[in-house]
C-alpha cells in the first residue's frame, strides 16, 4: 500500500539519474532491523540474535542498485526501549540521532505481535515527519494472513507514507520495499564508492562478530553485561591477521562463565568467531581473546566513554 510515489525522471540521453539517500531503520527490540539491513545490502554488515539490544551502534549498510540506479544508505539502530541503565539511555539517544538528517525512516513492526506501547511511542515520535516514514511489517513468513492484515490495520491510523509487508528471512516483499524506498529518495550523488557495503571500521566489525558468538551461548542477563573491545588488528608476516580483543563483564562470577570450564567457552567462541573473521579479512586470522571485569560498566558514563559507547 502506498501513496503517489514519484517516478524517476529520464535524462535526455535515455539514462536515469541516480537516486540516493539515508534511510534510518527503527523499531522496538527484536523486530528484525539488523536482518532487514543485511538482506537489503546483500551481505552481513550487522550482527543478529534473538536477544534484545543486540545492536549497540548505528551501523550503516550500503545497498547499490542498478535498475533504477540508486544508492540506499541504511542506518541500523538499537531497539527503542525503556532504559534502565546509562547504556540504555545512550542507545535510545542513538536512535533519536539517527532520525536527524535522514531522507526516509523505515519503521518495523512484528507481524506476529500486536502493536504495543513501544510501537505507538515511536509512531508518535515520527508523526511530524509522517510523509517520510515507511511502515514495514516484518516476519510475514511466520504470520498468518489475518495477523498481517491486523498489523496493517493497526498501523493505518498513523497515516504514514507507505505500508509494506515483508519477510527479511525469505525475501518476500523485499523488491517492493526497495522500489518504495527508491521512489521516495531524491536525486543525488553516490555517498560511497561502488562495492562498498559498510563504513564501519574493522575494529567495530570484528568486535561485533565476536560478541555475536557469545549472544547465542549466554543466558539471562549476561549478554547485556558483556562488551567487546578490539585492542589491535595487524597483518603479520605471511599474511595472517592478528586480532587482539578483550571481553568485558561486570562481575567476577560472570568472568568464569565467559571463560568456561577449562577455557571451553572462550575456545568455542574463538573458533567460531575466527571463521567469520577470516571471511571478513579474506586471510588467516589469529584471534587473541582475553577477559576482564569492569564492575557495573553499563551504569557509569565514565566507563561507557572508555568502552567506546
Amino acid at each position: 500500500m502506498t501513496d503517489d510515489a514519484t517516478t524517476p525522471a529520464v535524462a535526455a540521453d535515455g539514462s536515469m539519474p541516480l537516486r540516493s539517500g539515508f534511510v534510518a531503520v527503527v523499531g522496538r527490540p527484536n523486530v528484525g532491523k539488523s536482518t532487514l539491513v543485511n538482506a537489503l545490502v546483500g551481505t552481513k554488515v550487522s550482527i543478529t540474535s534473538p536477544r534484545p539490544q543486540t545492536t549497540r551502534n548505528s551501523i550503516r549498510g550500503v545497498a547499490n542498485l542498478d535498475d533504477p540506479p540508486a544508492q540506499i544508505v541504511l542506518v541500523d539502530t538499537p531497539g527503542l526501549h525503556r532504559p534502565r541503565t546509562a547504556l540504555g539511555s545512550r542507545l535510545n539517544r542513538l536512535v533519536e540521532d539517527s532520525l536527524t538528517g535522514t531522507d526516509l525512516v523505515a519503521m518495523l513492526l512484528d507481524a506476529i505481535q500486536r502493536v504495543g506501547p513501544g510501537d505507538r511511542m515511536l509512531a508518535q515520535r515520527l508523526a511530524p515527519i509522517a510523509d517520510r516514514v515507511i511502515v514495514v511489517v516484518n516476519k510475514t513468513d511466520m504470520a498468518k494472513p489475518d495477523q498481517i492484515a491486523e498489523r496493517l490495520a493497526e498501523a493505518s491510523g498513523w497515516d504514514f507514507a507507505a505500508y509494506v509487508p515483508i519477510s527479511s528471512v525469505t525475501g518476500q516483499g523485499l523488491d517492493a520495499l526497495r522500489k518504495e524506498i527508491v521512489s521516495r529518495l531524491p536525486e543525488g550523488p553516490a555517498y560511497f564508492p561502488e562495492g562498498m557495503t559498510t563504513d564501519q571500521p574493522d575494529e567495530l566489525l570484528a568486535g561485533e562478530i565476536i560478541r555475536e558468538q557469545y549472544l547465542g551461548r549466554l543466558r539471562e542477563e549476561l549478554p547485556h553485561s558483556l562488551a567487546l573491545i578490539v585492542d589491535e588488528i595487524t597483518q603479520r608476516t605471511g599474511g595472517t591477521v592478528y586480532v587482539a580483543a578483550t571481553v568485558v563483564v561486570e562481575r567476577q562470577s560472570q568472568k568464569g562463565i565467559v571463560i568456561g570450564k577449562g577455557g571451553s567457552a572462550l575456545k568455542a567462541v574463538g573458533e567460531a568467531a575466527r571463521t567469520e573473521l577470516e571471511r571478513l579479512f579474506a586471510a588467516p586470522v589469529y584471534l587473541d581473546l582475553r577477559v576482564r571485569v569492569e564492575p557495573d560498566w553499563q551504569r557509569h558514563d565514565t566507563l561507557l566513554d572508555r568502552l567506546g559507547f
